[in-house]
């Protein structure tokens, strides 16, 4: 999967951008707050129709703009595809060559990215949020159908809540209609909890060779799924439905004097662990870091995997919070099979002697400038 050209029309403080790539690699170089960073939303938000920054779409508009639009021109393993997408204050539309698409789940998986960014450097040590963002990103991004399950999910589960405020105050409130919303809040959460299982039982073979070899075989990494509501990974999704539905019958008085959801994807959570010891609470800072890695470098393979072709790597100003030999073994994962787009302030924080057909482009106040 290879992006040929990137086009922005007044998308975050660029009026109108457009690039095309003439290396694997290619580097954008400029100072903090001059849009470096928005490059590489703008190629995320292509393959997820959404940014890993903001929930607010209209935030991707250019300030006194009334809609932005992003084009992508690529090169796939089954021919060209040029990707458009339009927001506007009324919602988005999508279209594939020229095709608009009802649903954004037929957009959604067209183009294949892996971010790395700071804030995942803190993907081990950070909120249990930032740990479910890491897994619907990745999983969305390769089956659209999850993020439609998710959506859906988190509908029933305001809902839901709302439903609890309100029998709360009303104890005449009906308990058959909290029947109704506890079957349609463990249906979806099946469906949940099920790809997110199978989703790290297939990275963790990944993430167990690559942090291996990252050690030099002298630390085994486990990642463990942590579900909210504990269960058998072989136990029947019939059997299951029933045990979830037994525990929030046993969590209802909680759950109506907190007026909230106890139990769900919402609360989910990863374990990581090095040797049988939980990196979070005992691994050092080196330990984490090269957990994160691990998982960055897994996801590169999972995706072409399951697609057939090595996704796009952005690193968001990432390179120079890792140390030499981290950096190292980053480059030389994604040197030779995958395009990646990195952001810089200086391409002295950099192993230039380690880049090979590298495009450099230069970035001050919404313009670039290819060197």
């Amino acid at each position: 999967m290879y992006l040929k050209r990137l086009a922005l029309r007044d998308y975050r403080n660029y009026e109108s951008v457009e690039f095309s790539t003439e290396g694997a690699v290619n580097i954008f170089v400029g100072p903090n707050a001059q849009g470096k960073t928005n490059l590489l939303e703008a190629i995320f938000v292509l393959a997820l129709t959404k940014s890993h920054r903001t929930h607010q779409d209209k935030e991707l508009i250019r300030w006194g703009a009334e809609s932005t639009v992003l084009r992508g021109e690529l090169d796939k393993k089954y021919g060209p595809c040029t990707l458009d997408l339009t927001f506007t204050n009324q919602g988005k539309k999508a279209k594939i060559n020229g095709l608009e698409q009802k649903k954004l789940s037929g957009f959604i998986g067209s183009l294949n990215v892996v971010m790395f960014a700071p804030e995942d450097l803190s993907i081990v040590k950070g909120s249990p949020g930032i740990r479910r963002r890491f897994l619907d990103m990745e999983i969305g991004q390769v089956q659209p159908s999850y993020l439609y399950d998710l959506t859906q999910y988190q509908k029933v589960l305001v809902q839901r809540n709302n439903f609890l405020k309100q029998a709360y105050k009303d104890s005449a409130a009906s308990g058959m209609m909290m029947d109704v919303w506890n079957e349609q809040l463990v249906t979806l959460s099946i469906k949940i909890m099920k790809k997110r299982q199978n989703f790290i039982n297939k990275l963790q073979i990944w993430a167990e060779s690559i942090h291996r070899g990252i050690t030099n075989g002298l630390e085994a990494l486990k990642i463990e799924y942590k579900p909210s509501f504990a269960y058998e990974d072989s136990v029947e999704e019939s059997v299951l439905f029933e045990q979830y539905m037994i525990k929030l019958s046993q969590a209802k008085d909680q759950e109506l004097r907190r007026s909230t959801t106890l139990y769900g994807p919402h609360r989910d959570d990863l374990a990581f662990f090095i040797n049988g010891k939980d990196v979070q609470t005992f691994g050092s800072q080196g330990q984490q870091r090269t957990t994160a890695l691990s998982l960055k470098l897994a996801e590169i393979e999972f995706i072409q995997e399951e697609v057939g072709e090595y996704p796009i790597l952005l690193l968001d100003d990432v390179l120079s919070e890792l140390d030499t030999y981290r950096q190292t073994q980053l480059l030389e994962t994604f040197q030779t099979k995958v395009q990646t787009f990195i952001t810089t302030t200086g391409v002295e924080s950099l192993q230039m002697n380690r880049l090979e057909n590298a495009s450099i482009f230069h970035v001050r106040n919404g313009e670039l400038v290819l060197s």
